[in-house]
């Protein structure tokens, strides 16, 4: 099995590719061995979007000379969504690009990130400054933790008549959303669950809620299970659910087999 184009996993916030970390754990090797070209994105784990955006179009361009393609499918996770939007609209990649599938992007927003920017100032300045030392480390070359956060904040009313979530006819866009039903279904994700429900009454995968994570063609929940934001890119996920995630993401290459990307 292979899709007409290589596959690049484009990877959200804080979670990147470090030492033997993986950004999206065992599914690169998963759909490698289910025989599809995977490769995954190595973006700033706490870049804005515009750095990031400048960096994966660098990426993509080196991807489709390697493989001697002419395009490539993106899946991307979270923040990695924003990032890839941003770079077809604003870098002229839209006859670099087959298909973009997003998942848990929070396209309207997250109400988590909006309830970070209301700590005070100062408290703010000295998480990033911390995070972008660390991150820096971690390989990050521009990290900006605060202005990330601030592009995650939800989307105010009068602000969505501006937003247009269109990218192109020529692209083939779909996205899915997870929900996480009980904090207890996920320690990591638990706490962000319950501001997240305090602050937006909405289903949400502890971050981001169904709503904001459509764009194109919403297809719904990735999988028949309480998963959170994190478990759908396999941090932490019990096996059980690992398996379903697992036959999530080829079952989503096959069906872009099937479509001829």
């Amino acid at each position: 099995m292979a899709t007409r184009y290589p596959i690049l996993l484009v990877h959200g916030i804080a979670l990147k590719d470090f030492l033997f970390f993986k950004a999206f754990g065992r599914i690169e090797r998963i759909l490698t061995e289910a025989g599809y070209k995977v490769y995954t994105s190595r973006i700033d784990g706490f870049g804005t979007t515009e750095t990031n955006a400048a960096q994966l179009r660098t990426e993509v361009m080196q991807l489709m000379e390697e493989t001697h393609s002419e395009k490539i499918n993106i899946i991307a996770h979270s923040k990695g969504g924003l990032d890839s939007r941003r770079m077809i609209t604003d870098l002229g990649m839209e006859g670099s690009i087959a298909s973009l599938t997003t998942l848990c992007t929070p396209h309207m927003g997250s109400p988590v990130a909006s309830g970070i920017l209301k700590l005070p100032h100062w408290m703010l300045t000295l998480i990033s400054f911390w995070l972008n030392v660390v991150y820096r480390i971690f390989g990050d070359k521009q990290p900006n933790s605060y202005e990330a956060c601030r592009e995650l904040a939800l989307i105010k009313p009068a602000e969505e008549n501006r937003l247009t979530l269109h990218i192109s006819d020529k692209i083939y866009c779909q996205s899915f959303s997870t929900t996480l039903e009980r904090s207890r279904d996920d320690f990591v994700m638990g706490i962000p669950l319950m501001f997240s429900h305090y602050w937006e009454h909405k289903p949400s995968d502890g971050l981001v809620s169904a709503d904001s994570s459509r764009f194109g063609t919403y297809r719904g929940t990735c999988v028949d299970a309480s998963v959170s934001h994190t478990e759908i890119v396999d941090f932490l996920a019990k096996k059980r659910k690992r398996e379903k995630i697992f036959a999530f993401y080829t079952t989503l290459c096959r069906e872009l087999e099937e479509k001829g990307f």
